[in-house]
């Protein structure tokens, strides 16, 4: 069973920060879908998922990102850019996977894990 997501995100948002990500948003929503955390690495835009789990029994936590939810990450994306007058800004899909074995959290961070197949 999964820790609530607000707390997996705490956890990844203070890992992103100490990683120099600047967080611009949390849980980011419009009609297109949600972003966990939004934020900025130097020029780039990093649209982050976390993903956690007790143990890797049922797969790692960034291999829950499905196609689906990747299609809808990316239109999520594309509005973010849009409302915010940043269109042709360069951007990338980061996957933060939070386990909770042992003592505390292991967070490991996929930077560009997946492209967008139309942008």
């Amino acid at each position: 069973m999964s820790r609530p997501g607000s707390a997996a995100e705490e956890a990844a948002e203070a890992f992103l920060r100490r990683k120099g990500y600047r967080i611009l948003r949390r849980n980011y929503r419009c009609p297109a879908g949600e972003i966990d955390i939004v934020a900025r690495e130097k020029k780039a835009f990093c649209f982050v998922e976390v993903k956690s789990r007790n143990s890797d029994a049922c797969g790692s936590p960034a291999e829950a990102v499905t196609p689906e939810k990747k299609r809808r990450l990316c239109r999520a994306a594309a509005w973010y850019l849009s409302e915010s007058g940043y269109e042709d800004a360069i951007s990338r899909f980061d996957v933060v996977a939070v386990m909770y074995e042992g003592a505390g959290p292991e967070i490991e961070l996929y930077k560009d894990a997946f492209e967008c197949e139309e942008r």
